[in-house]
């Protein structure tokens, strides 16, 4: 049987949903697809956000061969075949393109990939390289300069998730529109949201109940939460999430480990994923230990990387490391305070020109206008030399964005920058 995310694929660039970013009406994506001027692209980001999809629909709109391969199962024999079949329609009597569409392009080596170039730089293969992987590292430099634009695909939205759940359950051609079954919003929306961004996940879980319900039959959040092997706790009112991960933070903030654990272990109970989990402890260890303890972002962002890694439920000792250590850490908050300051300068005043000793001078006629000639070098001068740096009005009011705790590490911070003005003054 098809699976449901395959038969409900979108064919069109109007029924393509998600990625924003780069595709709407009017996009230079959107633009070249429809103009029939897209060259070659890397598409690159999670499992499930449209990659596939998208290089099938500029295939259909082009005006050449469509081929798709994977770099897990095509060698190099079968990628050198495939560009001599394409130089032969290329030079021949049918005189076009040819798209190569190749899924997991990050698994060839460095000889599969450059084995392209030459096809490519002919203008033989129009070429689309899909990965899950980031292409500035696992794509050779060679590859890159000769493909336009690399496009990152970001899971979709709730939302997108929504609108494709929704379309495959009222298409009455490819999706389910044709059985009796009965569906509310909630049921939906918790299937999106458990999805994590991905409608394959989405799509085919979906696909997956109404083949084992019982017809007529309705779609109910237990169900979902079956489907998903995963507690709806959590899930079943909204504002649960939020509360749990406010009280996560504001106990690890008021340094008590004790209930910043017991928070979170109320947040694995009832289902949260690691990653909602993750950019919590991330963000709290910038906004409120900052600078006092540096190396906790560090340490908590390798603490949900192993998570990640690892899964549940071997994942829960990793984030538990990472909460009784920000809860058990000197706090600081002025490194967001700094942020807001300076925000808030820049929203509600004119604010003066950079001053020219700072501006960029490594370019010619830079000296001509007067760029660059007053900059002093810290290095030549012990590492630090009194002058300007903000802008003119900034400096006269003798503006102060940061001003460090005496907790932790900050209090070295702090002492460091108070020498250096009772040394110097202010800037």
């Amino acid at each position: 049987m098809i699976p449901l995310s395959t038969r409900m694929r979108p064919t069109t660039l109007d029924e393509f949903v998600g990625q924003k970013h780069f595709m709407y009406k009017g996009s230079l994506l959107y633009n070249a697809i429809r103009n029939k001027t897209f060259d070659s692209a890397i598409f690159f980001g999670p499992s499930g956000t449209g990659k596939t999809t998208l290089a099938r629909i500029i295939a259909n709109a082009m005006d050449g061969t469509f081929t798709e391969i994977n770099a897990s199962t095509t060698g190099t024999k079968e990628l050198k075949e495939l560009i001599e079949q394409a130089r032969l329609r290329y030079y021949g009597l049918e005189n076009r393109s040819t798209y190569v569409y190749i899924d997991e392009f990050h698994r060839w080596n460095k000889l599969q990939q450059d084995s392209l170039l030459k096809a490519l730089e002919e203008g033989v293969l129009r070429f689309i390289g899909s990965t899950t992987e980031n292409p500035y590292f696992a794509v050779n430099n060679a590859v890159l300069s000769r493909v336009r634009n690399i496009y990152e695909f970001k899971r979709l939205e709730k939302e997108d998730i929504m609108t494709l759940l929704w379309r495959a359950l009222k298409d009455e051609k490819k999706g389910l529109a044709g059985l009796d079954i009965t569906c509310g919003e909630e049921p939906l929306d918790l299937l999106a949201e458990l999805s994590n961004g991905d409608a394959r996940v989405a799509l085919d879980t979906l696909g997956f109940i109404v083949s084992n319900l019982t017809l007529p039959g309705t779609i109910t959040k237990e169900l979902v939460a079956e489907a998903m092997q995963r507690k709806i706790g959590f899930y079943d009112r909204g504002d649960d999430r939020y509360d749990l991960l406010s009280a996560l933070q504001k106990s690890i903030r008021g340094s008590d480990p004790d209930a910043a654990i017991h928070y979170l272990a109320r947040l694995v109970d009832g289902g949260a994923d690691i990653q909602m989990i993750g950019r919590r402890l991330m963000v709290i260890a910038s906004e409120d230990i900052g600078l006092a303890y540096p190396s906790a972002i560090s340490i908590v962002q390798s603490c949900v990387s192993a998570a990640l890694m690892v899964g549940y439920p071997e994942a829960v000792l990793n984030l538990s490391e990472a909460v009784i250590l920000l809860a058990s850490s000197p706090k600081s908050n002025r490194v967001a305070v700094a942020y807001e300051r300076a925000s808030r300068d820049i929203r509600e005043k004119q604010i003066d020109d950079i001053p020219a000793a700072i501006k960029d001078s490594h370019y010619s006629g830079a000296a001509d206008r007067g760029i660059g000639l007053t900059y002093l070098y810290p290095p030549d001068h012990g590492f630090y030399i009194k002058q300007q740096y903000l802008p003119d009005n900034l400096y006269r009011e003798g503006v102060r964005y940061y001003e460090p705790t005496g907790n932790g590490s900050e209090a070295g911070f702090r002492k460091f920058l108070e020498e250096l003005r009772k040394k110097y003054g202010d800037h």
